[in-house]
């Protein structure tokens, strides 16, 4: 890095000596090595460290971006809504939430469905639309996640951008049920203000792009905490090979769930061995009424193997196995529920003609299983290696996971990674 760096300041140094006399060529020189100072500095501080970076040990190969993203296709976008501090006051603020935009297949391919189906772990949540995903066997629409109190002004908003759009690239009779999951941020956020609007809706749709995403704080899992600390939004990708064939698995959560007694990571119980660190802080209400581990986790699942709906199914059943490693589980005021899509087989949806598709047998779908555990436990700790520190309405403050302390306890049992 540091050689680059300085062929480059000799380089442009070279430059700027044809052009100005020495005083101002000294000047100029010192001029640039602060800028370069500077870029260094905010290239480092704006790349936040995910879980691999701290040395936590994971098992499989990932994608290139260790994202859902790595499934060619797939976009994330985001509205991220920040503002106001102190007592709660309803619909002014604070505000910490936000909307969450899954393409299957990218938003420039319009109206192309995937073949998907979903399942719920526990049901004391919402997904909007899986009736018809399970009946039809398809995914029509994109995947949007946001807090709980949203899911109506995030479903209605999806629907008028279809029209403003021509989704349907010019039918003028068409019917459709947008996907809309949801999690619980009222500890942090002014919930009951209604704050998410048309407006972020289209704002994380427009954002929606392939290639490196954002987590942590961001989207709908702003306002999100998980298994004792700071949750949120996080992802993660593996690379399988079946006989000749190479498929990628990617996973995003939001994740809002779990109690810090059974926070594990790597095997070690990190939640028991911080126990008395850093615990959540309820100045106000909701407090009386939250059980510890109340919370819930929406996971969605990307993949390019040719699954038809029913195998689906079968892997969507496969991610409380990831959530279970780092300690989920299931509790009676959780909301779990995942769906999982398959972006091959493009032109499997036809209104009017047979099709031909190709599926994957069942006897070969044991390293798509394994896959989606791996890239869903990993998504989980991305988010909460990403998320900070998050103070909300009332003062009521969610804790980062320490990375001093988590690296301190793995070592402690010999699970770092070096």
């Amino acid at each position: 890095m540091f050689f680059l760096l300085n062929y480059v300041l000799n380089y442009v140094t070279n430059l700027i000596k044809r052009v100005l006399p020495p005083k101002k060529t000294i000047n100029m020189k010192r001029t640039i090595i602060a800028f370069i100072v500077m870029l260094i500095c905010f290239q480092s501080y704006s790349q936040k460290p995910r879980a691999r970076d701290l040395g936590i040990p994971f098992v499989g190969q990932t994608g290139e971006f260790n994202a859902i993203t790595d499934v060619e296709g797939v976009e994330v976008g985001y509205s991220t809504m920040i503002s106001g501090k102190g007592e709660n006051v309803v619909g002014k603020g604070p505000v910490r939430t936000g909307v969450t935009a899954i393409f299957p297949r990218g938003k420039a391919k319009k109206f192309s469905p995937v073949y998907a189906n979903w399942y719920s772990l526990n049901g004391n949540g919402e997904m909007t639309g899986t009736t018809w995903v399970t009946e039809s066997g398809f995914l029509e629409t994109p995947i949007m996640i946001t807090n709980t109190n949203s899911v109506g002004v995030v479903r209605d908003a999806v629907l008028k951008w279809y029209v403003d759009t021509d989704w349907y690239s010019g039918e003028d009779w068409w019917y459709t049920y947008p996907v809309v999951a949801e999690t619980y941020d009222g500890f942090l956020n002014d919930i009951y203000g209604f704050h998410v609007k048309e407006e972020n809706v289209l704002e994380a749709i427009e954002n929606s792009s392939t290639g490196k995403i954002e987590e942590g704080n961001v989207g709908g899992g702003t306002g999100m905490m998980c298994l004792g600390f700071k949750g949120g939004t996080g992802t993660s990708s593996r690379v399988i090979k079946i006989k000749d064939s190479t498929y990628t698995i990617g996973a995003i959560v939001q994740s809002n769930f779990g109690a810090k007694r059974n926070l594990s990571i790597a095997g070690v119980p990190v939640g028991m061995e911080l126990k008395d660190t850093l615990n959540y802080k309820f100045n106000a209400p909701p407090k009386s009424r939250r059980q510890e581990g109340d919370g819930s986790i929406i996971v969605i699942i990307a993949t390019d193997a040719p699954l038809l709906p029913h195998q689906l199914k079968r892997i969507a059943q496969r991610i409380p196995l990831g959530i279970g490693i780092v300690g989920g589980r299931g509790s009676n005021g959780s909301g779990d529920i995942f769906l999982a899509f398959s972006t091959a087989n493009e032109q499997a949806f036809n209104r009017d003609e047979t099709t031909t598709v190709q599926s994957m047998p069942n006897d070969q779908l044991m390293p798509v299983f394994e896959a989606t555990v791996q890239a869903v436990e990993e998504a989980i700790i991305n988010a909460m290696v990403a998320a900070e520190t998050m103070e909300g309405i009332n003062g009521n403050k969610a804790y980062a996971l320490p990375h001093d302390l988590l690296i301190k306890t793995l070592k402690k049992y010999n699970r770092l990674k070096q």
